[in-house]
């Protein structure tokens, strides 16, 4: 039997693949036909007993419709205050344009704050997002489309929207520029992460572009 593998920074990515397959209650053949890979290849990651290489986790973070970042993520140090400079936030570029982490993600209680850059038509998804607690949403610029529990809501700059996280919602970009949103996700379960619902498969990026970030 292979010695059991770590992937980045020793997190157990099999451990966390598991997870997030568990979470959105998907199984392990329906998760296999969705990303092109075998049954049997998933089960060896998730059990420890093979490291996936990068295209096979981008393949998997689009199947599940999480950024490549949540397979190594780390419970980090929990602050009852947080401040977090501009300079120094993680930023997610994805396909349809770039999330910045606002903090939310060290702070003490439970609450995830992120911003999204959205391109042109850029959208959730072609599946409905659900998730425990409560969302906020801020439009700075542009346009978004928020659709919840079948009702559609045209935000333009300045508009906010606040629901229960738990109705079915999804959103969209119409217009022809990019759009800039800030959302607010509050009091959700201990075991949850819902900003990974809100993004796609992307890759970590700094001021530059170039993979890196300041802290």
């Amino acid at each position: 039997m292979s010695t059991k593998k770590r992937g980045i920074n020793d997190v157990d990515v099999g451990a966390q693949l598991k997870r997030l397959r568990e979470d959105r209650q998907i199984s392990m053949r329906t998760l296999a036909r969705a990303s092109n890979l075998s049954a049997n290849a998933l089960s060896m990651i998730e059990r420890g007993l093979t490291s996936p290489s990068v295209s096979t986790l981008m393949k998997l973070a689009g199947a599940l419709e999480v950024p490549v970042t949540a397979f190594f993520r780390r419970e980090p140090d929990r602050q009852k205050i947080v401040f977090r400079p501009a300079a120094s936030r993680l930023r997610l570029k994805l396909p349809h344009g770039t999330s910045e982490d606002l903090g939310g993600d060290t702070f003490t209680e439970r609450i995830e704050t992120f911003k999204l850059i959205l391109d042109a038509g850029a959208d959730s998804g072609p599946y409905a997002l659900c998730h425990s607690g409560s969302e906020f949403v801020f439009l700075e610029n542009g346009q978004l489309n928020y659709e919840v529990n079948g009702q559609e809501f045209q935000l333009q700059g300045g508009d906010t929207l606040l629901f229960a996280g738990g109705l079915y919602h999804r959103w969209k970009n119409p217009g022809p520029e990019t759009a800039s949103v800030m959302v607010v996700i509050a009091a959700f379960a201990d075991d949850e992460r819902p900003a990974e619902y809100h993004m796609a498969a992307g890759s970590l990026i700094g001021e530059n572009g170039d993979g890196s970030h300041t802290e």
